[in-house]
């Protein structure tokens, strides 16, 4: 495959990695898009079916995260569902994976509690997912899946599924990616910032 130039963002994958593409047909980065993106779309409605609705305790869970991207991606990549075993350029040390995405889904628990005041529920679903995709637990994938799983555990906390700059391509050099990039950037910078999450969930709810 000819990758192509990769977006602001994107992470490059290792020669293995690249080896684990199912469809050896695919030879351009526009085709690799349009492959993962019929996955992620048919995986994202069996998801959002009413009779798979389920709990917040089930959600916050690391093997449900593991499926909800196996899923995303199992018809385009052999690793799909894995966690990464290689370094990025964004993201934690490989061997940090497993635990981190463990402490993750607990705090969320913790976050989304229902007697917890120090926090909105909006705010809990967007510091989830910028915890997400800092961790950055998979080859490739990983801002999809944040955004997949988190409108799944608003779904499952009955609250409304979050926009997403209006849903446009944040898979491209876009002014909604750059956008988005900007917001999550601003509370790698200032984690415990309490405006720097506000822009997050402006941006999720925009």
């Amino acid at each position: 495959m000819t990758p192509g130039p990769d977006p602001d963002g994107a992470t490059p994958l290792a020669d293995e990695e690249r080896a684990g593409l199912l469809a050896d047909w695919i030879a351009t980065r526009e085709e690799l898009n349009a492959v993962e993106q019929e996955n992620v779309r048919a995986a994202l409605a069996y998801l959002a079916s009413p009779r798979r609705r389920p709990t917040v305790d089930k959600v916050l869970d690391d093997a449900y995260l593991r499926d909800v991207h196996t899923r995303m991606f199992a018809q385009v990549w052999q690793w799909a569902g894995t966690y990464r075993t290689t370094e990025r350029n964004i993201g934690i040390d490989p061997w940090q994976v497993p635990m981190a995405v463990r402490d993750l889904v607990q705090d969320a628990r913790y976050w989304l509690a229902p007697d917890t005041t120090w926090i909105t529920p909006d705010e809990a679903l967007c510091k989830l997912h910028h915890r997400l995709v800092a961790i950055h637990p998979f080859p490739n994938g990983n801002g999809r899946l944040a955004r997949a799983y988190t409108d799944l555990l608003a779904r499952a906390a009955g609250r409304p599924l979050f926009t997403w700059g209006a849903r446009g391509d944040l898979q491209r050099a876009t002014l909604a990616r750059d956008a988005y990039l900007a917001a999550l950037r601003g509370l790698d910078r200032t984690p415990d910032d309490r405006q720097a999450l506000a822009a997050l969930v402006a941006f999720a709810r925009s």
